[in-house]
C-alpha cells in the first residue's frame, strides 16, 4: 500500500477559502434578487422634481403616464404629523417605495394638489392623483380612487392587467 502526502501552504489554503466564500455570497445574492417579486426587483424610483406652477405639475403627471384634468379638483395645505401612526406609516412605505419619503418633513406644512385621472387603467371616474408639493417641489404623492371599497398605490401608471395594486 502507497501513501501519498502533499502540503498546502497556509496561504494558499486562505486564498482558496476566501474565494470559495466569496462565490457563495454572489450565488446567494442573485438568488435573493431572483426570487424578489418583478415589481419590487425593479421597482421605480421618483426625483423630487419641480412642483410650484401649475405647468410644471401637469408636465409631472405627463412624464408618469398620467392624462390629468387642466386644473386641480382640490388644494389644501396639509401637515406631515411629527409621529406617525400606523395609517402614516403605511403611507410613507409608499413613499419610500417610489425613492422619495416624509420622515425628514414631520411637522412641515405643504400642500396637496389632487387632480383628477382620466386615463386610469380598467376604472373611468372617481380616481384621483395627489401630489404633495414642499417649498416648490414635489416631495411625495399618490393615486387613489375614491370608491368605497378603493385603492391607494404610488404615482406610477400600474401595469397593464394589475388592476390597481397597492394598499386597500
Amino acid at each position: 500500500m502507497m501513501l501519498l502526502s502533499v502540503r498546502i501552504p497556509r496561504k494558499v489554503r486562505v486564498s482558496v477559502g476566501l474565494l470559495v466564500l466569496l462565490l457563495a455570497v454572489i450565488v446567494t445574492g442573485r438568488a435573493v434578487v431572483a426570487l424578489l417579486p418583478q415589481d419590487q426587483a425593479a421597482s421605480a424610483q421618483i426625483k423630487k422634481q419641480a412642483g410650484k406652477t401649475e405647468e410644471q405639475r401637469q408636465e409631472f403627471a405627463a412624464e408618469l403616464g398620467w392624462q390629468i384634468g387642466a386644473a386641480p379638483v382640490e388644494v389644501e395645505e396639509v401637515v406631515v404629523p411629527k409621529e406617525f401612526d400606523a395609517v402614516y406609516e403605511k403611507y410613507n412605505q409608499i413613499q419610500l417605495d417610489q425613492g422619495l419619503g416624509l420622515q425628514k418633513l414631520r411637522g412641515k406644512r405643504m400642500k396637496r394638489y389632487s387632480y383628477e385621472v382620466l386615463n386610469y387603467p380598467g376604472q373611468a371616474e372617481n380616481v384621483r392623483l395627489n401630489l404633495l408639493v414642499y417649498n416648490g417641489k414635489i416631495v411625495g404623492g399618490d393615486v387613489c380612487s375614491m370608491e368605497l371599497d378603493g385603492f391607494m398605490h404610488g404615482l406610477m401608471m400600474p401595469e397593464a392587467g394589475s388592476g390597481g395594486a397597492g394598499t386597500k
